[in-house]
């Protein structure tokens, strides 16, 4: 897994406005978009596997760059179209060229490690985003790398791009049993030094990595990009305690500590509300936290020193934060 301290990780902070430059269809679901700079300027570079915050509306949702990162024109998104979704995906597929478009500064927890001997890319469906810019970043800087790439039959979205990078060594998959017929022979055939990367729908990413942890590869070499956490349910009741102010609120089971703090006029960055992005942490003074994101690591977690508020919760009756 990707593994930043808490206090070095990017956080959504500068924001520019942007001009829609190009919509494309790549599926019946699936749309890609480009944003310029309205005054013609080149954008600021990025790291392979970042990704921007787009805000439209009053949504907010992040998005990975399919760039390379290297003096970036445009910056160029991918997205799904989610009818189960909170409508972002509904409303981006609403712009047209020549909208404008308010977007973070890029940041990225998913960057390639420089000093791989090898990059070993795995990607299922719209997880081909962030693996697409690592892919095109190795073969401009001359990074050895391979991509082994898992869509449905008809509908492999970024594919012709994928080829033209990887010619025949690129291995394509349109059923899971294929590949994961062939997944345990790949991970035991890589260079030494060789780094793995990861992105698709949760379960096919805990597999893969958990066959990798299981073949014995150190989990530094192991790197995923997830899109939300799998664990929302509600939860049971539990109080916090504010330092700051001494109030004492109780978070129902049904409510999120994220909402229990804005229903009481409390306001805490926040974008994905998934437990993905890492921008409600909260630092927290007394109590253990039961966490359910993806973006603190195990270590981390096990110090209870940080709580993000969108989707964990507290182990035992309470919680004292430093709000």
């Amino acid at each position: 897994m990707t593994a930043i301290p808490v206090a070095m990780r990017p956080r959504v902070s500068k924001q520019m406005i942007l001009e829609v430059v190009d919509v494309r269809d790549l599926s019946p679901k699936v749309r890609s978009f480009s944003f310029a700079s309205i005054s013609g300027q080149q954008l600021p570079a990025f790291v392979p596997g970042s990704h921007i915050v787009v805000e439209l509306g009053s949504k907010s949702n992040s998005y990975s760059l399919t760039g390379s990162g290297q003096y970036p024109d445009a910056y160029t998104i991918s997205v799904a179209l989610a009818p189960e979704g909170n409508g972002g995906s509904k409303a981006m597929h609403q712009l047209q060229v020549g909208d404008s478009i308010k977007v973070s500064y890029p940041r990225s927890a998913f960057a390639p490690v420089a000093s791989a001997r090898h990059h070993l890319f795995i990607a299922a469906g719209i997880g081909i985003t962030p693996i697409l810019s690592h892919a095109r970043a190795a073969e401009e800087l001359g990074r050895s790398s391979s991509l082994m790439y898992v869509f449905r039959p008809t509908s492999g979205v970024h594919l012709q791009e994928c080829r033209s990078i990887y010619g025949t060594t690129l291995t394509e998959y349109t059923d899971r049993e294929s590949f994961n017929s062939s997944l345990r022979s790949a991970l035991l055939n890589q260079p030494i030094g060789t780094h793995l990367y990861v992105c698709g729908p949760a379960g096919f990413m805990s597999s893969v990595l958990r066959l990798a942890e299981e073949m014995g590869w150190p989990t530094e070499r192991l790197h995923s990009e997830h899109f939300e956490a799998d664990v929302q349910g509600p939860g049971k009741n539990f109080q916090v305690t504010l330092a700051q102010s001494g109030q004492t609120i109780t978070v129902p089971g049904t409510k999120s500590l994220l909402e229990a703090l804005e229903g009481i006029g409390i306001s805490v960055p926040n974008m994905c509300r998934k437990g993905v992005c890492g921008e409600c942490a909260v630092p927290v003074l007394k109590g253990r936290v039961e966490h359910r994101d993806l973006y603190l690591t195990d270590e981390e977690k096990a110090l209870h020193e940080t709580v993000m508020c969108c989707v964990s919760r507290a182990q035992e009756q309470e919680l004292e934060l430093d709000l």
